[in-house]
């Protein structure tokens, strides 16, 4: 075993992917959350109303603590994290590939390629949120046995409803806009 593999196994012996690392991850989101949204209100410090960082500090504090308490929610933190992250890396290979074939310009997508990309990348996360849980297989399970029942069939006429309200009640694009 290589010197780098022994420091992560004394790091995994030790709880930093146990403990450590889901504690600083939703200590600095909930933090974040808290200072951004000023949930707790302002106070006025040196004639400057900043946000009340103590009552931030000590809510994201126990939050993270009561997250932690709970190997469940870390399990979870960590497979969505993960994934979450091998998601991101197969979208820049595909922008990478596709950038390829561009011109020697500037690539990035547009108009419809940039809201399908943001759809698939959002129906990933949440079937990698899913699958974390367990529920994913529960409800491929139940679609597979039940493909001919009316919860399934339900779903996918109101999946092919919602998608034709929307194609026909989307506004057409002005002749301004085309030229």
């Amino acid at each position: 075993m290589s010197t780098f593999q022994n420091a992560i196994a004394f790091f995994i012996n030790l709880g930093v992917y146990d403990v450590v690392l889901p504690f600083l991850l939703v200590f600095t989101l909930v933090f974040a959350m808290l200072e951004k949204t000023r949930v707790f209100g302002m106070e006025t410090q040196d004639g400057k109303k900043v946000t009340k960082k103590n009552l931030n500090a000590m809510f994201a504090f126990v939050t993270a603590f009561l997250v932690i308490a709970s190997s469940e929610l870390v399990r979870i933190i960590n497979v969505t994290v993960a994934n979450s992250v091998l998601l991101l890396v197969f979208a820049i290979l595909f922008l990478i590939l596709a950038g390829s074939f561009h011109k020697d310009e500037e690539f990035f997508l547009d108009g419809w390629w940039k809201h399908m990309f943001m759809i698939i990348m959002f129906v990933g996360i949440v079937l990698i949120f899913l699958a974390s849980m367990g529920w994913l297989q529960v409800a491929w399970w139940y679609m597979m046995t039940n493909i001919d029942g009316a919860v399934v069939g339900s779903l996918l006429l109101l999946v092919i409803v919602v998608v034709a309200m929307v194609v026909i009640v989307r506004e057409p694009k002005s002749s301004e806009s085309k030229s």
